[in-house]
């Protein structure tokens, strides 16, 4: 009984702390959902359509293209093609986080795959590496908040949408960057870690210029995950920690 409470506890605990470090994310990820719910709208959506989209695909890239592709009139095929296309750094996240929580239940194994996001990807990661387990209940409140929080406001951008100004002239939209640099500094200290970056961010601005956004996002981090592949550790000048 006494191990069963302190279990409860500890489960609690992990939870809360996976709910203050999603913090961050649900403020940066706010004008994204906003300015989403507003778009899909003004691309013909119904209100009751933008929510299911974000509730069900939940991936903000992909919905802006699906969005834009919908408005076009485009086949069904060319804009499940394109989703997935920009969603494909996904199936790397997936490969990577599934080691770190093959221990947990089939279902909640399913559930953590749904809500995987790039920050849920990176903090959990990193939690990884630090030596700590990544629990269900911990990585849940990291992803929890910002899933509701993304489905919440992009309703509310889908009814209120034409009232709020620019986020770019705000400069809001310049948060979520920041953040993203912020977890890409903290696996500075693992192999190849520069020479990955590097690659990742040239491949990545070559493309935006020649095919687009949001493509150059899963083409930057293809070209990461190629050059680790081909690259020995050492190259990197910073030995694994075993």
């Amino acid at each position: 009984m006494a191990t069963d409470v302190i279990s409860e506890r500890g489960g609690k605990s992990d939870f809360w702390q996976g709910v203050r470090l999603s913090m961050p994310v649900v403020v940066a990820s706010a004008p994204f959902a906003v300015l989403f719910g507003a778009l899909a709208v003004d691309n013909g959506f119904s209100v009751l359509e933008a929510f299911l989209m974000s509730a069900l695909v939940y991936g903000g890239a992909s919905q802006m293209v699906g969005i834009q592709l919908f408005g076009q009139h485009v086949a069904p095929w060319l804009i499940v093609l394109s989703i997935f296309a920009v969603n494909f750094r996904h199936v790397l996240y997936s490969a990577g986080i599934g080691r770190r929580i093959a221990h947990w239940p089939v279902i909640s194994q399913a559930l953590g795959y749904f809500i995987l996001t790039d920050p849920q990807f990176a903090v959990a990661e990193a939690r990884a590496v630090s030596g700590k387990t990544v629990g269900f209940a911990w990585y849940l409140g990291l992803g929890l908040p910002v899933y509701v929080c993304w489905v919440v406001e992009s309703a509310l951008g889908a009814v209120f949408g034409k009232l709020i100004p620019d986020t770019h002239a705000l400069g809001i939209d310049f948060l979520l960057p920041i953040y993203f640099l912020g977890l890409v500094l903290g696996f500075r200290k693992r192999p190849l870690w520069l020479p990955v970056v590097i690659a990742s961010a040239a491949a990545s601005i070559i493309a935006y210029k020649t095919v687009g956004s949001p493509w150059h996002v899963s083409i930057g981090a293809i070209a990461g995950v190629l050059l680790a592949v081909i690259l020995p550790p050492h190259h990197s000048g910073v030995e694994a920690k075993r």
